[in-house]
C-alpha cells in the first residue's frame, strides 16, 4: 500500500517540471502527507490545473464518508472491477503529484518496523495515478477526494513492502488522463516503476506520527 509521501518542492519548480498549469489552490512543501489530508490533484489533461482534494476515496453511491478511510489505495490488478472504484477508473482518473513516499519494513524478531523513503535518483517530482470522486451529502453538502493506485513492487521496493504505488513517468502520466483511452491500454500504464531510477534509504520513525511534518523526516538514518 501507499499510506504516506511528500511533496517537497516549491509549487512553480513543480509546475516546471511537471509541464503543469495554473495552481486553483496553494499548495505547500509537504514532508508528510497522510490519508484524509488535503493532496494536489491534477484532472484536465488540456488545462493541467493543481487542485487539492481529501486523501481517502467517498464513491459517489456512499452512504457513510468514513469509507474514505479505507479507500485510500486502489489494487490496479482489480481496480476495473471493484465497485468502490470501477466507474472512477473509467471516468474519473487524475495524477497526484509527489517526489517520494514511505514504506514501512519489518524488523527482525517482530520488535517494530522501519520506515522508508523511496524517491527518484535524481530527487525529481513524478505522478501517482490515482482516481478521484465527487460526494453529496443529502443536504447538499460536497465533499471532494480521492485515492492512489498501486501495484506489485519492483525489485529495489519489494525489498521493504509487497507492494508500490504506481508511479507514472513523463508520457504514461497525460496517456492516463486522455478520456479516450480504453480500459485495456489504461490498464498496461499500472505497472512497477523502473528500480534502476530509483533510490530508497531508511528514515526516523518519527514518520510514523503525521504530526512530524518537517524536513528532518525526510533525511536518512
Amino acid at each position: 500500500m501507499c499510506g504516506r509521501f511528500t511533496l517537497t518542492l516549491e509549487p512553480g519548480e513543480l509546475q516546471k517540471l511537471l509541464d503543469l498549469g495554473p495552481f486553483v489552490h496553494i499548495v505547500q512543501p509537504r514532508y508528510n502527507i497522510a490519508p484524509t489530508q488535503p493532496v494536489a490533484i491534477v484532472k484536465d489533461p488540456k488545462t493541467r490545473a493543481v487542485e487539492l482534494y481529501q486523501w481517502g476515496l467517498v464513491p459517489f453511491w456512499s452512504k457513510d464518508i468514513k469509507i474514505g478511510a479505507r479507500l485510500i489505495n486502489a489494487r490496479s490488478e482489480t481496480v476495473a472491477e471493484k465497485p468502490a472504484f470501477r466507474a472512477a477508473f473509467k471516468y474519473r482518473r487524475c495524477l497526484i503529484p509527489a517526489d517520494g513516499f514511505y514504506e514501512w519494513k519489518k524488523e527482525a524478531g517482530g520488535s517494530g518496523k522501519t520506515p522508508f523513503l523511496f524517491k527518484l535518483k535524481d530527487d525529481g517530482p513524478f505522478t501517482f495515478a490515482g482516481l478521484y470522486e465527487h460526494w453529496q451529502s443529502p443536504e447538499g453538502g460536497e465533499l471532494h477526494t480521492c485515492t492512489i493506485l498501486t501495484c506489485e513492487p519492483n525489485d529495489l521496493v519489494g525489498q521493504v513492502h509487497n507492494r508500490m504505488p504506481v508511479m507514472l513517468n513523463a508520457e504514461q502520466r497525460w496517456q492516463w488522463l486522455a478520456p479516450e483511452l480504453q480500459p485495456k491500454a489504461l490498464l498496461t500504464l499500472l505497472k512497477p516503476y523502473p528500480a534502476g531510477e530509483m533510490k530508497g534509504f531508511a528514515v526516523s520513525k518519527a514518520v510514523n506520527s503525521p504530526a512530524n511534518d518537517n524536513p528532518k523526516v525526510v533525511e536518512p538514518v
